[in-house]
C-alpha cells in the first residue's frame, strides 16, 4: 500500500460520516463531528476548484504567449473569464441583471451543446447499430429517431392522443429516473471501493 496514512483517514472518515447518516439524532458527537467533516470537504472543495481554475487560465496564459504555436482563442476565454469574475464580484450573483446577463450567454451555449449532442448520439446510435444489429440495437435507434421528432415540436398534435399522450410523457421521467438510479449506484459503488480501500484517488 503506497500511502496507508491517507487510506486509514479516508476510510475513518468515510465510515464516520456514513454512520452519523444512518444513526442521526442518537449520538449527537457522532453528528457534530459529521459537520465538522463536511465542512472540511466542502472547503477542500473549493480551494480545488479555485487551483483549477487558475491552472485553466495559466495554461491558457502560456498557449497565448507560446513561441511555437499561438493560440489567440485562449485570449477570448482569459478576457471573458476576467470580466465574469470582475462582474460577479462587483454585482454579486444575487443581483437580477447580473442574472440575466448569465442566463442570456448560458441558454445558448446549452443549447448549442445540446444540439451536437443529438449529432453525437444520432451518429452513435446507427453506428451501433451497424456494429451490432440486435434488438436492442434496433430499440435504442428506434426510440431515439421517435424522440427526436418528436421533441422537435414536428409531431406535436401526438400529445393530444388519448393513450399515446400520456405514455410519450410518462417514457422521459422513466428514462430520467434510469439514470439517477445508474448515478446512485454507481456513486454507491464508487464509495464503497473507496472505504474498503479498493479505489485510491487520495493517494495521487
Amino acid at each position: 500500500m503506497k500511502s496507508p496514512v491517507s487510506t486509514v483517514i479516508a476510510i475513518l472518515t468515510g465510515i464516520v460520516v456514513l454512520l452519523a447518516s444512518f444513526l442521526a439524532g442518537l449520538s449527537p458527537q457522532l453528528q457534530s463531528i459529521r459537520v465538522y467533516l463536511v465542512g472540511w470537504a466542502a472547503t477542500l472543495i473549493g480551494v480545488a476548484a479555485l487551483i483549477g481554475i487558475l491552472n485553466l487560465v495559466s495554461s491558457h496564459w502560456k498557449r497565448l504567449f507560446s513561441p511555437e504555436k499561438k493560440d489567440f482563442y485562449s485570449l477570448f476565454l482569459i478576457v471573458a473569464f476576467l470580466l465574469s469574475a470582475a462582474a460577479g464580484l462587483f454585482f454579486t450573483p444575487a443581483d437580477s441583471n447580473y442574472q440575466k446577463i448569465v442566463t442570456a450567454l448560458q441558454v445558448p451555449l446549452e443549447t448549442s451543446l445540446l444540439a451536437v449532442l443529438s449529432v453525437s448520439l444520432a451518429m452513435a446510435a446507427f453506428r451501433l447499430l451497424q456494429r451490432r444489429r440486435n434488438f436492442m440495437g434496433i430499440v435504442f435507434v428506434a426510440s431515439f429517431i421517435v424522440f427526436l421528432i418528436i421533441g422537435s415540436g414536428i409531431a406535436g398534435s401526438v400529445f393530444s392522443l388519448p393513450f399515446i399522450g400520456p405514455l410519450l410523457n410518462l417514457l422521459p421521467l422513466a428514462g430520467a429516473r434510469g439514470l439517477l438510479l445508474g448515478i446512485g449506484l454507481a456513486s454507491l459503488t464508487a464509495g464503497l471501493r473507496i472505504l474498503f480501500g479498493a479505489d485510491r484517488p487520495y493517494s495521487g
